[in-house]
C-alpha cells in the first residue's frame, strides 16, 4: 500500500472529473465550494501522486464497429514482449498480463474486417511462443465505457453531481461518420482529454468556434467520452481481477445488471464464447476477492461457473489513434 492516500476533496475531484473530464476548474470549484486555485493545486498533485490522466475515448459502437477481447496464452518468457507488441498497435485499447504471466489479454477495435482477420487469422497464430488464441466479440456493455468506476465512490452529493453533469448523450440512430478534422481532434484528446481549444485549433486549422462545435457534437452523439485513469492502489485496491462467467442465456440480462450495480465491478459485458459474461473487478485483498466470489457471485441465479484470473500488470489502457 502507498504511503499517501487521498482525502475527501481529492475523491470529490476524481469523481467530478469522471462526470465531466473537461469541466473547467472554476465550475468544479463552484460545485465543491472551494477556490479555483485549490482545485488546480489538487489536480496537479493527483497527476503526480496517483498518475491521474483524463483521456478522450472513442466509443466504437457509435461508429458501427465492434470491440473484440483476445486471450493469448503463451510461454512465460513471451508475455511481456507480446504485450508490448500489442500495445504498440493503434487498434488495441487495453493490454494486460494475467494468469501468472502466461496469458495476455487484449481489447481491440479493428477499423475494418480485413484488419481484424489479418490479426486473428494470420499474425497471431504465427507468433512464436503463443500457444493458443481465443477471440470474443463484446455483444453488450452492462458497465464501463462512459460509466467509469469513479461514479461508484459516492464522494459527491446529488447536488454536486447535478452541478457538474454535462448535457445527456443523444440516442444512437445510425453510425456516426468521422472526417479528417474529427480524427485529428480525437487523436489529440486521446493523449490529453483536457487539451485546450487553442491546441485543438492548431491541430485542425479550424477556427476556435468550429472546434468547439465539433467537440460538442462528438460528445453529444456519444462518439467521444472522457475517462479518468489513475493508480487504483491509492484507493486501497491492490487486487485487480478478470472474471469469466458462464451464465444461463435467460439470466444474462439479470446477472449483467446486477454486476453493474456492484461497487467492485469497473467493467462488465456480454460476450461470445462459452463464458458469456466478462467482468473486471477491484478488491483490497485476495481475501476480499474470495468473499466477493463466494457471497455475491455465488448468490446470483443462473451462474453455472466462473473462471478467475488476477491482472499482474496493465501494459496499455484505453486510447485512440486515427484509423483505429
Amino acid at each position: 500500500m502507498q504511503s499517501w492516500t487521498p482525502d475527501s476533496l481529492d475523491l470529490k475531484l476524481l469523481q467530478a472529473l469522471q462526470i465531466d473530464g473537461r469541466a473547467p476548474f472554476n465550475q468544479i470549484a463552484h460545485a465543491l465550494q472551494v477556490s479555483d486555485q485549490t482545485v488546480a493545486r489538487r489536480f496537479r498533485r493527483l497527476r503526480t501522486t496517483v498518475q491521474l490522466r483524463v483521456l478522450g475515448i472513442t466509443d466504437a459502437s457509435r461508429l458501427g464497429r465492434s470491440t473484440w477481447l483476445l486471450r493469448l496464452r503463451c510461454t512465460p518468457d513471451a508475455a511481456e514482449q507480446l504485450a508490448g507488441a500489442l500495445a504498440r498497435r493503434p487498434d488495441t485499447v487495453y493490454v494486460s498480463v494475467i494468469s501468472g504471466g502466461t496469458e495476455v489479454m487484449c481489447a481491440m477495435k479493428p477499423h475494418t474486417r480485413q484488419a481484424r482477420d489479418e490479426l486473428l487469422l494470420d499474425r497471431l497464430p504465427r507468433t512464436p511462443r503463443v500457444t493458443s488464441v481465443s477471440a470474443h466479440c463484446l455483444l453488450h456493455h452492462f458497465y464501463g465505457g462512459p460509466l467509469g468506476w469513479l461514479r461508484k465512490i459516492n464522494a459527491l452529493s446529488p447536488d454536486e453531481q447535478a452541478a457538474l453533469s454535462p448535457p445527456p448523450v443523444e440516442p444512437a440512430t445510425t453510425p456516426a461518420v468521422l472526417d479528417d478534422a474529427d480524427e485529428a481532434l480525437l487523436a489529440v484528446l486521446s493523449r490529453d482529454g483536457r487539451a485546450p481549444l487553442t491546441e485543438l485549433q492548431a491541430r485542425t486549422n479550424l477556427p476556435e468556434s468550429a472546434v468547439k462545435r465539433r467537440l460538442d457534437r462528438l460528445r453529444s452523439t456519444g462518439v467521444l467520452y472522457l475517462d479518468v485513469q489513475f493508480n487504483h492502489e491509492y484507493l486501497g485496491h491492490d487486487v485487480v481481477a478478470m472474471l469469466w462467467l458462464t451464465v444461463a442465456p435467460a439470466s444474462l440480462g439479470d446477472v449483467g445488471r446486477t454486476l453493474a450495480s456492484h461497487p467492485e465491478v469497473r467493467f462488465a459485458a456480454a460476450t461470445t464464447g462459452q463464458a458469456n459474461i466478462v467482468a473486471a473487478t477491484l478488491h483490497p485483498s485476495t481475501g476480499d476477492l474470495y468473499t466477493y466470489l463466494s457471497e455475491k457471485i455465488g448468490a446470483l441465479d443462473g451462474v453455472h461457473s466462473i473462471e478467475t484470473a488476477l491482472t499482474l500488470r496493465e501494459v496499455k489502457q484505453l486510447t485512440y489513434e486515427p484509423g483505429s
